[in-house]
């Protein structure tokens, strides 16, 4: 059975519409090869998390971000996370998100101790993690402090020192101490350098940080329009697989066959209508007896008194009658089929 063009442009709109609602869900973070479940996590900030983003525990990825949903209050982020591989997770285990501004944000679990696990489908407790600017500080305020206790310690030395070396020493010592402060003035404008990046108003990296959460906050906002734009895709193919093609182009094919065994019974000379169209001999008597109707008019208007006498004295006319056309009727359609034939 031949396939016709539209049928095959239908399967492949139907393959294609599949392999792109398969593709879209793919991305999301939904697998479809393996066995999977859902777990869930509320967070009042989620620092810039998107779908199908990883979820670990110890380091290692255990599943991805599926959806994000938010209230209109914006106090409650629920994360569905798809739980790609079978752990065993404490009921006082906590979710946390771990930012990463030079790679992907990602939801860990911190394991507990206890002898009962979360069941699928569950809520996961979830604690606020400290954003990286806050780390950054907390990881510079120790070393500043202990800068400046061995300033302080490197002080008392150089007095000591100093009451004990003889003047050349000292000088000496002096420049050593130069050199000394220089270096510790370059430390704290690298500090305050480093502070002004990390700043979380006017930082660089503030800013950089406020972009992405923009850009991926407009993804998260049209997230529902993707999804209706899907569901309305999903909805013209289901129309399109609903309709009888087949039944459509066996009817079509069945008229046209009608068709053309009737345009051949016409082009046939063996049945009434096919004769009438073909035979010529039909044409030439309708020619000949428009010919001879022609004569008989032109002959009834040359010599009227042949065919009817109104004189009280005169007598009929006996001339012989027309046997040519007048000259007025010469070129009649008629008289070129005549020369034809």
């Amino acid at each position: 059975m031949k396939i016709s063009n539209e049928t095959k442009i239908g399967v492949l709109t139907a393959v294609a519409i599949t392999l792109l609602v398969l593709g879209f869900n793919f991305l999301k973070g939904k697998s479809f090869f393996g066995k999977s479940h859902t777990m869930y996590a509320k967070f009042s900030n989620i620092q810039g998390l998107l779908p199908s983003n990883p979820v670990t525990i110890n380091g290692m990825q255990v599943g991805n971000v599926y959806t994000i949903t938010v209230d209109k209050d914006m106090t409650d982020i629920k994360v569905n996370m798809n739980m790609t591989k079978e752990v065993n997770i404490p009921r006082n285990s906590v979710a946390f998100i771990r930012p990463n501004p030079l790679g992907t944000t990602s939801v860990e679990i911190k394991l507990g101790d206890a002898k009962e696990y979360f069941k699928k489908g569950e809520l996961i407790p979830t604690e606020e993690s400290s954003g990286l600017l806050e780390e950054a500080m907390g990881k510079i305020d120790p070393v500043l402090y202990s800068v400046k206790k061995a300033l302080h310690s490197l002080d008392s030395l150089i007095g000591t020192i100093n009451s004990v070396l003889d003047p050349e020493s000292k000088n000496n010592l002096r420049a050593t101490m130069a050199n000394l402060n220089q270096t510790t003035a370059n430390l704290t404008v690298s500090s305050a350098s480093l502070e002004t990046l990390l700043n979380t108003q006017t930082g660089a990296l503030a800013k950089t940080l406020n972009n992405v959460s923009s850009f991926t906050g407009n993804l998260a906002a049209n997230n529902e329009k993707l999804n209706a734009v899907m569901t309305n895709m999903g909805k013209a193919t289901d129309n399109i697989a609903k309709l009888d093609l087949e039944k459509t182009l066996t009817t079509l094919n069945g008229t046209i066959t009608e068709m053309k065994n009737t345009l051949s019974k016409l082009n046939n000379t063996n049945g009434t209508a096919g004769m009438l169209l073909n035979d010529p001999k039909l044409y030439n008597n309708l020619s000949a007896t428009a010919n001879k109707i022609n004569i008989l008019l032109d002959d009834l208007k040359t010599n009227p008194k042949r065919y009817i006498s109104f004189s009280v004295f005169g007598k009929k006319n006996k001339s012989t009658g027309l046997m040519v056309p007048l000259p007025d009727t010469l070129n009649a359609p008629y008289l070129e089929v005549k020369k034809e034939n």
